[in-house]
């Protein structure tokens, strides 16, 4: 059993929060609006609590389900509170026409909340490259990647607690890469797969 905390209150956060719920983890919810905040606790149940914007977090993973560019000035907000945490950015930096990333550089949101993370932070990427209507409804493989190997055995544990498979990609650097893999579903929905009902994964061949 894992302890998180989601930070927002959005779509990602509702069904990632279900989902931890039903695998017995303990969920603890954060929302700059309060009151959303409260609902989505009352929404998820199983003894899932509301954290106070800003203050240290009760999961020992946390992840900011918030649109790409909000999660560094949060985790920037949140400061020394976040010290010690494994801290998820499941974030997708795509740029209006939705052809090609928002920054320019061969960076990620997650190696940018890296920089600015307090000591002992680990920052891992997950569950970008998974559409929200996927992740309530099928198993799709979850991409992982950070540069600590601990933090990344919390996550994949969690993952598994899910009912998924955790596929660990390589370091955080590997994280721009997997944004890109987020761009390329979008890319193949609108066109060569035409729906939003489809995961990337990894099949497995023997001979």
């Amino acid at each position: 059993m894992s302890s998180i905390t989601l930070i927002g209150t959005g779509n990602m956060a509702r069904t990632i929060g279900t989902l931890a719920v039903a695998g017995s983890n303990k969920v603890e919810v954060m929302g700059r609006d309060q009151s959303k905040a409260d609902d989505l606790t009352k929404a998820l149940g199983g003894g899932t609590t509301t954290g106070k914007w800003g203050a240290v977090p009760a999961g020992d993973i946390v992840i900011t389900a918030l649109l790409y560019d909000s999660v560094v000035p949060v985790v920037t907000e949140y400061g020394d509170a976040l010290a010690g945490k494994v801290i998820v950015d499941i974030s997708n930096p795509f740029n209006a026409g939705f052809d090609g990333l928002a920054h320019s550089e061969e960076t990620s949101i997650a190696q940018e909340v890296a920089k600015v993370a307090p000591a002992g932070v680990s920052v891992v990427k997950a569950f970008n490259t998974i559409f929200r209507n996927v992740l309530e409804k099928g198993r799709p493989d979850v991409f992982i990647a950070g540069d600590n190997a601990q933090a990344k055995a919390s996550v994949a544990a969690f993952i598994e607690s899910l009912g998924l498979r955790p596929l660990d990609v390589g370091g955080l650097k590997m994280a721009h890469w997997l944004e890109g893999m987020g761009l390329v579903t979008v890319g193949l929905a609108g066109n060569g797969v035409s729906h939003w009902d489809f995961a990337l994964g990894v099949n497995e061949f023997t001979n």
